[in-house]
């Protein structure tokens, strides 16, 4: 039963629909994990859909994964990521 547990430590270690930064959940500014996000989705060649859709989709696929282990601030700062990276690629909330 472990395994099933475990999906999305393998997920995140085994993907390669994204090559992420070296550390870049752990980064202190909002806006450099977005900016680092954008840059890693529009170089990737592997991903499915669009650069917007596949940067947001792993910024939430973190939070999630993170789960009641986030601390408040960091929820806070990944939350906030979510919107820079609306603002970067122009799609502001409507």
């Amino acid at each position: 039963m472990a395994t099933k547990k475990k999906w999305s430590a393998k997920v995140t270690r085994e993907s390669h629909a994204l090559s992420l930064d070296k550390g870049v959940f752990g980064r202190h500014s909002a806006g450099a994990i977005a900016r680092s996000l954008k840059r890693s989705a529009e170089r990737s060649r592997a991903r499915k859909s669009s650069p917007y859709r596949s940067a947001m989709s792993m910024l939430t696929f973190y939070i999630n994964r993170g789960g009641k282990g986030l601390s408040a601030s960091r929820r806070r700062t990944l939350e906030a990521a979510k919107g820079e990276l609306r603002h970067l690629f122009g799609k502001q909330k409507a």
